[in-house]
C-alpha cells in the first residue's frame, strides 16, 4: 500500500478493485461508488453484460474494499437500481451498518411485464456508530408561475422553515441529465446536485471523498466545488482524460463562507446547521422566499450591510 497522499486530487487511470488494494484502510471520510449496471451498457473500455455469479463476485470484491478504506467516522454510498442494490446490501450488512436506502426519482423505461421504474437507489452504510452526519435542507416545491408553496401544511404555515424542509430519503427535486448540451459521452452520467447533496450531508471541507467510478469526474467535481478532496479511479483513458480537464475549470460553490449546491442558479441543498447565517442573503416575501442568483450576492450583501447600518 501507498500513503493516501500519493491519491489526494487525482484521477486515476486503472482497474477499480486494484487501485482500491493499494489505498490504505481507515483513510478516506466518504466513498460514492456507482459501478455500471449489467444492463449491456456501451462503455468505451468496460464489459457491461457478465453472468450473474461472476458480477455479484466482483462487486463482493471492491464492496469489501471501499469499507476497509473508509474512516471509522466515514459514510458509504452505492448507486444502482433495485435489482442489483438488492444483492449488494446483502454483502454490505456482513461488515457495514446500513443507514438508509435513499429513492431518487428517475424514470426509467419500460422492461416489458413490469411496473414503470421510476427510481434508482443508494444504498447508505458506515462503518461504527461515530459517523459524521449533517441535517441537510432542500427548497419548498412552489408552483412555476406564481412561486406559491405547493405543499399543504394545514394551517400551520407561520411554522415551516423559511427555505425549506429537512431532507426525507426520497429525492424527487434533482432529476437526470436529459440535455445533450450538459452531458458527456457517458451512458450514466449523474448530475453534480445529487453528488453535492451527499457529500454536504456526510463530510467536512477538507475531507476526501473517493469514486472508483469516477466516469467524466462528476463526483470529484462536486467535492472541489465544494471544498473536499477527491480521489478518482476510471479504466477508461478517455472518461480519465475528460474528468481531468473539467476539473482544471472547477469553481467553488459558496455564498459568503457557507458551501452549498446550486444549480442553474437556483439553491439545491444547504446544511441546517448554517441556515442562521445564511438566512443573510435571503429575501423574504411574507412567507414566501426567493433565492438571488449567485451573481446578485454580492449586491444584496452590500446592501443588506448599508441598511443595518442606518
Amino acid at each position: 500500500m501507498r500513503p493516501i497522499d500519493n491519491f489526494i486530487d487525482q484521477i486515476i487511470q486503472g482497474d477499480a478493485l486494484e487501485v482500491l488494494k493499494e489505498i490504505p484502510s481507515d483513510s478516506v471520510d466518504m466513498v460514492f461508488a456507482d459501478p455500471p449496471f449489467n444492463l449491456g451498457k456501451k462503455y468505451n473500455s468496460y464489459d457491461d453484460k457478465k453472468k450473474e455469479i461472476e458480477y455479484l463476485d466482483w462487486a463482493r470484491k471492491w464492496l469489501r474494499e471501499i469499507v476497509r478504506i473508509t474512516k471509522p467516522t466515514g459514510s458509504i454510498f452505492v448507486h444502482n437500481i433495485p435489482k442489483w442494490l438488492i444483492h449488494f446490501g446483502s454483502i454490505l450488512n456482513e461488515f457495514a451498518i446500513f443507514r438508509h436506502w435513499i429513492s431518487w426519482d428517475a424514470m426509467g423505461a419500460p422492461l416489458g411485464k413490469t411496473l414503470l421504474p421510476n427510481h434508482y437507489g443508494i444504498l447508505y452504510y458506515v462503518k461504527t456508530k461515530n459517523f459524521k452526519f449533517y441535517d441537510i435542507r432542500i427548497p419548498h416545491m412552489r408552483c412555476r408561475n406564481c412561486n406559491i408553496i405547493l405543499k399543504d401544511y394545514g394551517g400551520k404555515k407561520h411554522l415551516i422553515h423559511p427555505f425549506g424542509p429537512l431532507a426525507s430519503d426520497v429525492w424527487t427535486d434533482i432529476h437526470r441529465i436529459r440535455h445533450k448540451k450538459r452531458r458527456d459521452e457517458h451512458p450514466c452520467q449523474l448530475p453534480e446536485p445529487l453528488l453535492e447533496r451527499l457529500i454536504l450531508m456526510a463530510t467536512d471541507e477538507g475531507d476526501i471523498v473517493l469514486d472508483p467510478f469516477i466516469g467524466t469526474g462528476t463526483t470529484a467535481i462536486a467535492a472541489k466545488k465544494l471544498g473536499r478532496h477527491f480521489i478518482g479511479i476510471d479504466i477508461d483513458p478517455y472518461y480519465v482524460k475528460l474528468s481531468r480537464e473539467k476539473l482544471s475549470n472547477v469553481k467553488e460553490s459558496k455564498i459568503g463562507n457557507f458551501y452549498v449546491s446550486v444549480f442553474l442558479d437556483k439553491i439545491l441543498t444547504i446544511r441546517d446547521k448554517d441556515w442562521e447565517k445564511l438566512k443573510n442573503y435571503f429575501i423574504f416575501e411574507n412567507i414566501e422566499l426567493k433565492a438571488p442568483k449567485l451573481k446578485k450576492l454580492a449586491e444584496m450583501q452590500l446592501a443588506l450591510f448599508t441598511e443595518k447600518q442606518k
